[in-house]
């Protein structure tokens, strides 16, 4: 999966996660940038994407995370 997918997939579970009719996602978006993506819609995205990628991530990894370029980096580290 190239980093395009990974985006799109990302952009659909943003969307129904924090109820949004349409959103731009980009390396340098942050929680701050995106209406209702507070600390528990944070919970509910990072188990949204375990899910729909079938990854886990550790506690340490999610605490690092500061924008979407960096989740989608862990993204892919995560299944190639």
């Amino acid at each position: 999966m190239n980093r395009d997918q990974v985006y799109e997939e990302l952009t659909t579970l943003f969307l129904d996660v924090l109820s949004l009719d349409a959103l731009s996602l980009n390396d340098a978006t942050v929680a701050s940038d995106v209406e209702n993506w507070d600390s528990l819609n944070h919970i509910n995205l990072i188990v949204a994407i375990e899910q729909k990628f079938k990854v886990s991530f550790t506690t340490r990894e999610v605490k690092k995370l500061k924008n979407v370029g960096e989740i989608v980096d862990l993204v892919i580290s995560k299944i190639n």
